[in-house]
């Protein structure tokens, strides 16, 4: 178990990578990218069996980073990890280069490509039923954005994951509350997602995306209930730990400039953990 401030300390650093690596492409995501931080940090540096030096090692578990244009965050997690040098971040998004702008099964580390909103979970479903089919211990975990649950493909693919007893599969979504187009709760109002989900047959639970502590616990408890996947509804904020970009649906998809960058690595590296 390691010490909840080191992770806290991972995840100041990861948001700098984040926000250098979006403003040296000059395009990016960082609304999306700096609300799912503490759960790649819980995922990354705690719950996921992995190995960097061995990307495809078949005992691994899988990720599937359905929200794939929050990919700067999770390259900026395998970087840290050591899938790649961090170096290549500079590339991101960059013509020729390894890191497209969506996340991309070219990348070390990285299980599907994804971007096209709603697929991530239905592939994830086929992987925990791969595995129980071929009798593998491993698990599989997705991250899904709010605004990607109004796609139909994921209420398919939530009855699809509870008909085959799926308790090899935990989905978290990034419920950040904030879309491109505005409040989640304006374009499509998805509450009470929780008791939704608990509906369709899954094993729910409800937790402060950006408490570390609290996201390790629910990951733990993933696996006690059997015949259930499991669901983490982790309540976070958009842009967080930048104040400027907090809850402002701009910062979907807009690169900071020289001085917002500064202004904004400035308040995350002063920020108290």
């Amino acid at each position: 178990m390691p010490e909840i401030k080191d992770l806290k300390e991972k995840a100041r650093k990861l948001r700098m990578d984040i926000l250098e690596t979006i403003a040296g492409a000059g395009s990016g995501h960082p609304g999306g990218s700096l609300s799912c931080v503490e759960i790649l940090i819980g995922l990354y540096f705690y719950k996921l069996k992995h190995d960097p030096k061995d990307p495809s090692w078949d005992g691994r578990d899988r990720f599937v980073m359905s929200k794939g244009h929050a990919s700067a965050a999770l390259y900026a997690t395998l970087a840290a990890c050591g899938y790649f040098p961090k170096e290549e971040l500079k590339n991101y998004r960059k013509f020729g280069g390894m890191l497209q702008g969506h996340v991309y099964s070219g990348v070390p580390g990285v299980e599907f490509s994804t971007g096209s909103l709603g697929e991530g979970l239905s592939v994830a479903n086929g992987m925990a039923l791969g595995a129980k089919i071929k009798k593998k211990d491993f698990k599989v975990y997705c991250l899904l954005g709010d605004g990607e649950m109004q796609e139909g493909q994921v209420w398919e693919a939530a009855m699809t994951a509870a008909q085959h007893k799926l308790d090899n599969l935990c989905a978290i979504v990034d419920f950040n509350g904030v879309q491109q187009n505005g409040p989640v709760s304006k374009v499509k109002n998805e509450e009470p997602i929780a008791a939704k989900m608990k509906d369709f047959g899954w094993n729910v639970l409800d937790i402060d995306g950006h408490d570390i502590a609290s996201v390790i616990k629910a990951l733990d408890s993933f696996g006690s209930v059997k015949g259930k996947p499991a669901f983490i509804v982790a309540r976070t904020i958009k842009g967080k730990g930048v104040s400027f970009m907090e809850g402002n649906p701009k910062w979907h998809g807009k690169a900071p400039d020289k001085e917002e960058l500064s202004r904004a690595l400035e308040e995350i590296s002063g920020a108290k953990i």
